[in-house]
């Protein structure tokens, strides 16, 4: 799949430059869907409304046999891949000649789905405007989206599904000390995690993503959790007889608002569709899809090793405990996301995660505190927000005051 890599060397050809950062509304999707219009490639029509009243919009190109569905944003906060669709859009759209291009319109019909939640994400939000997940609304069918988006399966009865979303920041890759930045999942369609002829061609064109994604971030690809959820619409739709693949956008250093990730995601997606298109696919084998790392809940934002701390507990109390003054622990440090209140921006605060041994966990920032002074200003409570400085000599590395980092040279 060198052929998919080399499209990152023209990315910001066909990058959409208007799409910036995570907090982009519907409203910014219509006028996507707006420029789309004018080209003859894409099919556009209105397929329902959100709770609030705003449109859900199926996009429709190609005219080959094998039929992929993409739906994403399920989670009104979880925008990397439509991000990365719209790029996508301006890749198929373009007047260029390509042959990766040429071989997925040929062979495939795409239909996208982009923002299933549009109330969710006019105010970044995971839930849709009657608090309902959606994505656990597959039976019950209480929310407009999740019924929209089950009858268009029905409609479409697509071969193929691209189930796209994010997750936490604190997922690595197995143990090799890399946060896991793409993890793939062909959902189970039972308790009993069996493999049909479904399921293992998506694990199939899942062991084909991987390899092009290894050439790209060795090492930074999980396979996530497929225990069985049986409200979910992957796996349904995996039962359904829909190939379905999870791609789950995580983290990746320096990248808080995922624009490396979203380029990532479409190597993915891309790669996904040529395998469907050429079928290469068949050459993959289960066993491949069983290499990759199960994900591992094993990040944290910042990782402070070897932190000397000195007990506040009385001389006699400590006496008895046959407890040592000064002790040594690890503190790992989570980021709480909270949105702006014009909903443009993201606060951070760093939460104490867990204190210990945490010699198998990994960091973003891992620091090894052995030669530096760590004075925590509060007192250092599991949960609460971060209060602590750390020294070299009278040089000040971090600094944290209420969770913020008012300081950092590290």
């Amino acid at each position: 799949m060198d052929s998919i890599i080399s499209l990152l060397h023209s990315y910001h050809t066909f990058n959409n430059n208007d799409i910036k950062d995570r907090f982009f509304k519907h409203s910014d999707l219509l006028n996507v869907l707006d420029n789309l219009k004018t080209n003859p490639l894409f099919e556009i029509r209105e397929v329902g409304t959100s709770v609030e009243g705003r449109s859900l919009n199926l996009i429709k190109c190609g005219g080959g046999t094998a039929k992929v569905f993409l739906w994403s944003q399920m989670h009104g906060n979880e925008a990397t891949a439509t991000m990365a669709l719209m790029d996508l859009f301006n890749f198929l759209g373009d007047d260029c000649r390509d042959d990766v291009k040429d071989s997925i319109l040929q062979n495939c019909t795409l239909y996208f789905l982009p923002m299933v939640n549009p109330d969710g994400a006019e105010v970044f939000n995971r839930r849709n405007a009657l608090e309902i997940d959606i994505n656990r609304d597959f039976h019950s069918q209480q929310s407009p989206e999740g019924r929209i988006l089950r009858q268009l399966r029905d409609e479409i009865q697509p071969h193929f599904g691209f189930n796209l979303h994010d997750q936490t920041t604190m997922w690595s890759a197995g143990q090799l000390g890399n946060p896991a930045t793409i993890s793939l999942l062909a959902p189970a369609y039972d308790d009993a995690l069996s493999i049909n002829t479904i399921r293992q061609i998506a694990m199939q064109v899942i062991a084909e993503m991987n390899d092009t994604l290894q050439k790209v971030i060795p090492g930074h690809v999980g396979r996530f959790d497929d225990e069985y959820e049986m409200r979910a619409f992957g796996d349904n739709f995996q039962a359904a007889g829909t190939s379905t693949i999870l791609i789950e956008a995580g983290g990746y250093a320096d990248d808080p608002e995922k624009q490396h990730i979203r380029k990532l995601v479409f190597v993915a997606m891309m790669t996904g569709l040529l395998s469907i298109a050429e079928r290469s696919f068949l050459r993959k084998t289960v066993s491949d899809y069983f290499t990759i790392p199960d994900n591992k809940l094993h990040h944290f934002q910042i990782l402070l090793r070897n932190c000397k701390l000195q007990t506040s507990l009385p001389a006699k109390q400590i006496e008895t405990a046959n407890q040592n003054s000064e002790y040594t622990v690890d503190i790992g440090l989570i980021v709480k996301e909270k949105i702006s209140d014009d909903l443009k921006s993201m606060t951070y605060t760093y939460l104490i995660g867990d204190i210990g041994d945490l010699s198998n966990r990994f960091g973003y920032k891992d620091i090894d505190c052995e030669s530096f002074k760590l004075i925590p200003t509060n007192k250092i409570i599991f949960d609460e927000p971060a209060d602590l400085v750390l020294m070299d000599g009278l040089e000040v590395l971090l600094a944290i005051e209420n969770g913020v980092i008012t300081n950092s040279t590290v």
